[in-house]
This record gives C-alpha cells, structure tokens and sequence, in this order.
C-alpha cells in the first residue's frame, strides 16, 4: 500500500476543505490521499471535487469524522 498523504479539514467549512484538498493533489506525485472533514457537505463537495479529478473515492464514517481515502 502506498504511503497516504493526510488532509485534515476537520472544523473547517466549504470550500476550505475542497481548496486543501485541491492544493494537496496539485503540490504532489502521489496518488493516494486521505481527507478528513467532519460535516456532511464538506464530505459532498470533497467527494465530487476528487472524482471530477479522476480519483476513486472510498468514504467511511469514524465517530463524527468522515474519512475520504482518495487514490487512482
């Protein structure tokens, strides 16, 4: 398994998470990422975001977090 870059959007509302997230897949020749948010939108707007950039989007809830493990 590839090494995750972390984004960690928690606390943080739209479109702060997309822009971390779009900074983070531009600024690195990895592939794989995991963003963390914690609202329903944010999970939204980060999932459409990355698959509109070609990424495969795997989301999982951890307690009041949503982790998006993003990869191609």
């Amino acid at each position: 398994m590839a090494n995750r870059e972390i984004v960690d959007a928690r606390g943080l509302s739209c479109p702060q998470p997309v822009l971390m997230t779009k900074k983070a897949l531009e600024s690195s020749k990895n592939n794989n990422f995991e963003v963390i948010v914690d609202n329903a939108t944010a999970k939204e707007n980060v999932t459409r975001f990355a698959c509109n950039a070609g990424y495969r989007v795997k989301v999982t809830q951890d307690g009041e977090d949503y982790r998006l493990v993003l990869d191609k």
